[in-house]
């Protein structure tokens, strides 16, 4: 078995009597000692464990092989007395060895691994956080996190061994109880908190009952005002967890969300922010109010701004925030004053995706009304008329269909007023001519 890591061969450069004329390369093979493999995957181990049954796996493999409800040793087939993995440090050390005795061939040491976090670590570790909460020691807080954090850092699995032990929920408890202060005076250990949480998203829902208090959404909301990229994008992550009923209750959330989305903070920044208002502008029960207020923040012309050099993403989310604000009357109106709405918006149809092209339609359907002779003229003008003749050529969902039908009965009753022009068009997607 040679070294999958390596490509299947180490290539080392040799000179040879004659050999040095032609510059010929020899190839070395490199074969792995088997007791070195592990029995899943045939790699080179890199943490060894040895199982209940006496075999050893690599730490990774065999963790894999249980989480997908495997309980039978791989290579014996017999069940698993015990699911505890032994390191095994006389095969890790032979390993290190014989990656040194083979470094000239390019082969690197594999570094010893750390110890996993335990369970009890994790839990105890939470309820210290909890009780530093309680008594307002926030230096001691400070350090707690910062040490669930580091464990977080060293691998995937501890990261799921700190969720699954119930530090997310530990986590919001004393971010609720710290935020009910000044944000100024307890800035410090809120960020620490904040920063920790966002990776252990989705959050359970007493996780989200609990941070959907006024106090901490009012934090969050005061972070997302900050200068701080890292922090605004952490506060921007969890606000996006909220449920609606408590966004609405507490101040300042659109005003913040839009700001974020208009400064263009980052990509997954201004994701999660259209993500939250989306949801704001979607809720039967609050969706007037919100539109309303975001009409006038000014959010249609920060879309279609937004929209102009933005990624798939990006664009999805912010034509889809764009179709809701134009169900409202000022929203259509700011959406139809703009010069930018027609061109941005024509130009990500075919471009983008599926989802951004159904969005871009329904957008069009509303704001090119057939009484708006002058909206489709300036439609026909830019190239919209043979976008939609493709989009019903490579197929699209049903109500997207039926509006770009009805588009194109109402653009083809002004094409005599207008010469259409083709917007960068390509027609490789379509089936047959038209």
């Amino acid at each position: 078995m040679v070294l999958s890591w390596t490509r299947g061969r180490v290539f080392r450069r040799a000179r040879k009597g004659k050999e040095l004329s032609s510059g010929s390369d020899l190839e070395i093979e490199i074969a792995i000692p088997t007791h070195f493999r592990c029995p899943v995957t045939l790699d080179m181990m890199k943490d060894p464990v040895t199982m209940s049954t006496g075999i050893t796996y690599d730490r990774d493999s065999i963790e894999k092989w249980i989480e997908s409800g495997n309980r039978t040793c791989p290579v014996t087939k017999t069940e698993l007395n015990s699911f505890e993995m032994i390191p095994n440090h006389s095969i890790r050390r032979m390993i290190q060895d014989w990656c040194v005795e083979h470094r000239s061939y390019g082969i690197e040491r594999i570094p010893t691994p750390r110890i996993p976090v335990s369970p009890y670590e994790v839990a105890d570790t939470c309820t210290k956080i909890l009780s530093a909460a309680q008594h307002g020691d926030e230096n001691k807080c400070v350090e707690l996190v910062r040490k669930i954090k580091a464990w977080g850092k060293e691998s995937e699995r501890n990261k799921r061994c700190i969720v699954v032990n119930g530090a997310a929920l530990a986590l919001a408890n004393a971010f609720n109880i710290f935020s009910r202060g000044v944000v100024e005076k307890n800035v410090v250990v809120l960020d620490e908190i904040l920063g920790a949480l966002t990776w252990m998203r989705p959050l359970s829902e007493d996780g989200r009952s609990v941070l959907g208090s006024v106090s901490c959404i009012g934090c969050m909301v005061w972070f997302m005002n900050g200068k701080q990229s890292a922090t605004r994008q952490n506060a921007a992550l969890l606000l996006k967890e909220m449920r609606v009923e408590a966004l609405v209750k507490c101040e300042g959330v659109l005003e913040a969300l839009v700001n974020m989305v208009k400064e263009g903070v980052g990509s997954a920044s201004s994701k999660a922010c259209l993500s939250t208002i989306f949801k704001l502008v979607n809720s039967s029960s609050n969706r007037g109010r919100s539109c309303e207020r975001l009409v006038e923040l000014g959010l249609v012309s920060v879309l279609l701004e937004v929209l102009v050099d933005a990624e798939k993403g990006v664009c999805e989310k912010a034509l889809g925030v764009l179709d809701c604000l134009c169900d409202s009357k000022q929203g259509l109106q700011m959406a139809k004053s703009n010069a930018l709405t027609l061109p941005v918006v024509i130009k990500k149809l075919l471009r983008v995706s599926e989802l951004s092209s159904s969005f871009a339609v329904s957008v069009l359907w509303k704001v090119c009304d057939k009484t708006e002779e002058e909206m489709l003229v300036e439609a026909l003008q830019i190239g919209v008329f043979h976008k939609l003749l493709v989009l019903l050529q490579v197929g699209c969902a049903e109500g997207t269909k039926e509006k770009a039908t009805e588009l194109l009965k109402s653009l083809n009753s002004c094409r005599s007023k207008a010469e259409c022009v083709d917007s960068s068009l390509d027609f490789k997607h379509l089936k047959k001519p038209f």
